[in-house]
């Protein structure tokens, strides 16, 4: 389902092969906006489709990540300045499963993912101004990974991104991309 996607940062090295979207990140990209360290990066590689009304999206991600911050999942987004990413990131040592909501500011918030870390898959749920983030280790169930309000628009823009905010070259695989309408599911339905 990238046809139709454009790149927002395109990175130095990237192609669509038998619908994966290969991704070779550039050096010092990163979504960040003031909270903690006080700077705004709006550099990171985000490969995009734009959504009209409420949605369900869901991405896979295989990344073997190596250095601090390393990152790859899904972003939704507004604009610079309202947006969510959620997927792996590098922390401490550790591949972490990590959120950043940003309405202004940007949030930080990370947990330890329970499945393989090199090969998971993303869903966002956007519906009557809530955002609802899963992550699962094996497409089949898909646990909670946050619940926040989010703003509404006419518009958002959909899609898988990547940064390396510490280095270059993090190689990034993704591919099952889709975006629906709301899947309708119960808040504690895992399926």
């Amino acid at each position: 389902m990238f046809a139709g996607c454009t790149w927002l940062n395109e990175p130095p090295s990237w192609r669509l092969e038998n619908d994966e979207l290969r991704v070779v990140t550039g050096s010092g990209t990163d979504f960040w906006r003031e909270t903690h360290y006080g700077f705004t990066r709006d550099s990171g590689h985000f490969f995009f489709m734009p959504v009209t009304g409420d949605f369900t999206a869901e991405v896979r991600v295989r990344a073997s990540y190596q250095a601090l911050y390393d990152q790859a999942g899904l972003m939704v987004r507004i604009d610079a300045a309202n947006w969510v990413k959620a997927g792996i990131e590098l922390s401490d040592g550790w591949p972490l499963l990590s959120s950043v909501l940003t309405v202004g500011r940007s949030d930080w918030a990370t947990g330890r993912f329970t499945g393989d870390p090199a090969d998971f898959s993303l869903r966002a749920t956007v519906q009557d101004g809530v955002l609802r983030l899963q992550a699962s280790a094996d497409r089949i169930t898909w646990p909670l990974l946050r619940l926040a309000p989010f703003p509404k628009a006419g518009r958002y823009l959909v899609g898988p991104m990547c940064c390396t905010p510490e280095r270059a070259g993090l190689e990034v695989g993704f591919s099952d991309f889709s975006v629906g309408p709301p899947n309708g599911k119960d808040l504690h339905d895992l399926s």
